[in-house]
Order: structure tokens, then sequence, then C-alpha cells
């Protein structure tokens, strides 16, 4: 019993002495951090170097936007409206055809197309296809000066929306067909828009995932547009 009671103490100081050396060592030394400290310290250092990249990608692709739907002025004010509105289309990827021909004007999956279209300056144009293309509400004044337009196929066009639908209103009196099929940020605000269109005899509404209760937008168009021809939106509940 006596000599567990001497020992006390040393052990005592030995835990002193063990816990003095470790402080010693560690502060003459420091110990490598672990390598989740590693790992959160480099993320946090590069943090706002990605967070500028990632804004820097934004603002690059709503410029590239901008940059592809700016008024062709300067190509108006050499060769007039249609050739403008032609070139437009051209760049856009897409494909236009002048008034009484059959010969249709398409840019290549490269972006390259013929200019013979410039001689055709004094003819009107009366079909544009714009399918997949980007274009917006400011892309569309580059072609509403066209005053002849029969069709137009703005199916499958990312950035059409209800207020480019709303624009379309300057076709009132010669737009006989009409496409937006497949259209993601179209919906049924943007269609009742089309009410304008009194000439309009076909209409592709397919594949609109934005419009909800597609029955009732169906009875809505056969309303607005009585000698219109809807395809894509059944009157009939599934």
């Amino acid at each position: 019993m006596a000599t567990s009671v001497l020992l006390r103490p040393c052990r005592r100081y030995v835990r002193v002495l063990d816990i003095f050396c470790r402080n010693t060592s560690s502060s003459a030394t420091p110990s490598p951090k672990p390598l989740k400290k590693k790992i959160l310290s480099y993320l946090n250092s590069r943090f706002y170097d990605m967070e500028n990249i990632i804004n820097w990608s934004i603002l690059l692709k709503h410029w590239r936007l901008r940059k592809k739907n700016a008024p062709f002025t300067f190509t108006e004010n050499l060769y007039g409206k249609y050739v403008a509105s032609v070139y437009f289309v051209l760049c856009q990827r897409g494909s236009a055809r002048f008034q009484g021909q059959e010969e249709w004007f398409r840019a290549d999956k490269k972006g390259k197309f013929s200019w013979d279209f410039i001689n055709h300056k004094d003819v009107p144009v009366e079909a544009v296809d714009l399918s997949g293309c980007l274009v917006n509400y400011d892309g569309l004044e580059n072609i509403a000066c066209l005053g002849e337009l029969k069709y137009l196929n703005l199916s499958n066009c990312p950035n059409l929306d209800d207020f480019c639908l709303s624009r379309l209103h300057v076709f009132k009196d010669t737009l006989e067909e009409l496409q937006l099929s497949g259209c993601p940020r179209v919906t049924e605000r943007g269609l009742a828009t089309l009410h304008h269109l009194e000439n309009l005899k076909y209409l592709d509404v397919s594949d609109l995932p934005s419009v909800s209760n597609k029955p009732l937008i169906a009875i809505l168009l056969e309303e607005i547009l009585p000698g219109c021809n809807i395809v894509g939106m059944s009157c009939k509940t599934p």
C-alpha cells in the first residue's frame, strides 16, 4: 500500500514531463497539416478564381448572343432590307427564299454560304427558316421588315419566348405558316398573342414543355385562329 502511494507522484511527474516534451517538439518543428486541411486550404485559395471564371463565361455567352442578334443596319443601308434580312438569317445558319423562286439560300454546317442573294436586293422574301438558331427578341427586328413573309420556321429555338411571339404581329397580313415546335420557353401567354395572325393557315405547336393544360390551350387557339390547321395539341384529354 505504501509503495503504490509513493509511485503516484512519480507517475504524475512522468506525465507532466511527457506533455512538456511533446509541446516543445511541436513548437520547434510543426507537424504537417492533415490532407483534409490541405485540400480545404487549396480550394479556399482557388474559390474566387473559379467564381471569376464562371462569371466571365456567363458574360461572354451573353455578349455573343447580343452580337449574333445585333441589327444589320449597315447592310440594309448598302443593299436594302431584303438582303439585310437574308444576311442575318444566313449568319444565324438559317435559310431563306425569295418570292417567286424555288431555290433556298442556306448556310452549311460550317456557317458558309453563297453571296448570290445580293443579286435579289429588290425581290421580297417570302420564306424564312430559323429553326434551331439562337434568334431572340432583338434579332427578330432584322426580319420584322419583311412585309411579304408567308412562311416562318422558329422551331427548336432555345431563346424564343413569349415576348418574341408578341412581335410576330407585324406579319398579320401575310403569314400563312408558322412552326414553333420544340421551343422550351414558349408558354400559353405567348400563344395567346398569335390572334393577330388572321391569315395563318398552318400552326405547329407540338413539343412545348412550358405549356400547361394543352387541351384547354388547343381550344383557345382554335377560337382565335378559326381558319388555321393547328398541329401538336389535341383537344382530347389523355
